[in-house]
């Protein structure tokens, strides 16, 4: 979400302002008059922006990291569900007369 201020609110109302900015996904356009120079927003969303800038702007990392994503082999979430659902129940059914380890223990002795 973009928030937009002038410089005169953004004054009034700084520690408010950089509470709201820090949140994530949200920014702070601070406006003079009618222009927007500036822009807050948290240190970790910023990180982030400066890190995905880093990616894109280098070839070889987004040749790799296409090829890494041609790899994946995807499945709809329905079907992840239906498979976990399916192993849930074999690992229950897998072992029906399994005994505690206590009734083991006074078995063995």
């Amino acid at each position: 979400m973009i928030r937009h201020v002038s410089a005169t609110e953004a004054r009034k109302n700084f520690f408010a302002l950089l509470e709201d900015a820090e949140k994530p996904g949200i920014t702070v356009t601070i406006t003079r008059e009618g222009h927007p120079p500036v822009i807050v927003m948290s240190a970790d969303e910023f990180e982030g922006w400066m890190e995905t800038l880093e990616i894109m702007s280098d070839p070889v990392l987004m040749k790799d990291l296409q090829e890494a994503m041609n790899e994946v082999d995807t499945i709809p979430l329905e079907e992840l569900l239906r498979r976990e659902n399916t192993r849930s129940k074999h690992a229950i059914r897998r072992h029906p007369q399994a005994k505690s380890r206590k009734a083991i223990r006074k078995t063995a002795r």
